[in-house]
């Protein structure tokens, strides 16, 4: 598609002025004042409506700097990998190897495998201190690394996955539901039951263990599966949190984006062992039929259109076409979404709007949140 490909040249060229850095919606959120704030309902809510009028305002009081991101880092390396896959054009190469190179480089330590998180302090159920490793952004790395032995057959790339195994084994927490199901924590200081990020960690094991042959990566990673099918509602949907967390009402575009991603990556490694093909189809369903206007617009619930969200077009270019090979239908989904997200949410400078209100248009390029992510999504139909 030539508008893809203009599309994807400027965002590179962006990417690449910017020197790989940029803000985040959280990094203004890890100061001292924004932290203590989100521990309160009601102050909570009040400092996000205004970080979201005011973004750049507040980061210029706080002397919030752009940082590189470890989870960008592992976007772009998978998107270049793609790109150069289709290429062959060596530039794309030396980017994703600057990629990979400085994930290997910067890796969260004291841990028993290669694990990466974010770089500033965040708020959720309980305070995630910087550096404080992510299964889901180890997963995406570890992901990365598996595109490149696959492209480049060298070994160091996948002995690098078979580390990020080895966290998401010995240093999340586990929770052993029952005899055949069991839930990963988002990082190893909490005990949450969140669904992408239980399917994450399932499908960096299940992946590996098509070249390990590690007979726990598969029965770890099937468990996993186990425990996310079984909570899948009847329309075919999941809700963010799992039991036994209480907070189950949210049912967004990007989230469910990505446990439709990791449920095919596990049918790929799973082949005919793979038993949930009519979930995933009901999943498939229920995303393409309430997730999106008829022109391809992301809303951000099922319920609910605004604000349209960077990260939701992002995904859902990636998901559509990740699933192509399940659902071919997919790809007319995908090239109607990334029509609407490049005519409306690209800047002329070549980056990505963060959000669109139903009153005004949040611009703010942020890095993680919004750049890696389109750049990803863009180099499969680029």
């Amino acid at each position: 598609m030539k508008e893809v490909r203009q599309s994807l040249d400027l965002l590179d060229r962006w990417i690449e002025r910017n020197g790989w850095a940029g803000y985040d919606p959280y990094d203004i959120k890890g100061t001292k004042l924004f932290l203590s704030l989100q521990r309160n309902r009601y102050t909570n809510f009040g400092s996000n409506l205004l970080l979201n009028r005011f973004p750049m305002f507040f980061r210029k009081v706080f002397r919030v700097k752009k940082e590189i991101n470890a989870k960008a880092m592992a976007l772009f390396a998978r998107g270049y990998l793609n790109l150069y896959k289709k290429s062959k054009d060596e530039k794309y190469m030396d980017k994703a190897l600057f990629c990979l190179n400085w994930l290997m480089k910067n890796p969260s330590k004291g841990y028993s495998g290669f694990c990466w998180g974010y770089p500033f302090d965040w708020q959720s159920r309980v305070f995630i201190p910087k550096g404080t490793p992510s299964g889901v952004v180890t997963s995406i790395a570890a992901h990365a690394f598996l595109d490149a032995y696959e492209i480049l057959g060298d070994e160091k790339y996948l002995e690098t996955a078979k580390s990020c195994c080895d966290f998401i084994l010995n240093d999340l927490n586990i929770d052993q539901i029952d005899e055949d199901k069991i839930c990963f924590s988002y990082t190893p200081i909490d005990n949450f039951h969140v669904h992408n990020a239980n399917l994450f960690s399932a499908s960096t094991l299940l992946r590996t263990f098509t070249y390990i042959k590690n007979n726990k990566y598969k029965d770890m990673g099937v468990k996993a599966i186990n425990f996310t099918v079984s909570y899948q509602n009847e329309d075919g949907s999941w809700y963010y949190w799992a039991p036994p967390d209480k907070l189950l009402y949210n049912i967004d575009n990007y989230h469910t984006g990505f446990v439709l991603e990791c449920l095919n990556i596990s049918r790929r490694a799973l082949k005919e062992e793979f038993e949930y093909e009519s979930e995933l189809r009901k999943g498939l369903e229920f995303y393409a039929s309430n997730l999106f206007l008829d022109d391809g617009t992301p809303k951000i619930r099922y319920d609910s259109i605004y604000p349209i969200d960077i990260h939701s077009c992002a995904q859902a270019i990636i998901t559509f076409c990740e699933l192509a090979d399940f659902e071919p239908k997919c790809l007319t989904m995908a090239e109607k979404v990334v029509r609407w997200t490049i005519e409306n949410m690209q800047d002329e400078k070549g980056y990505f709007y963060y959000r669109i209100y139903k009153n005004y248009v949040d611009r703010t390029p942020y890095i993680r949140w919004g750049q890696a992510w389109m750049l990803r999504a863009l180099s499969y139909l680029g």
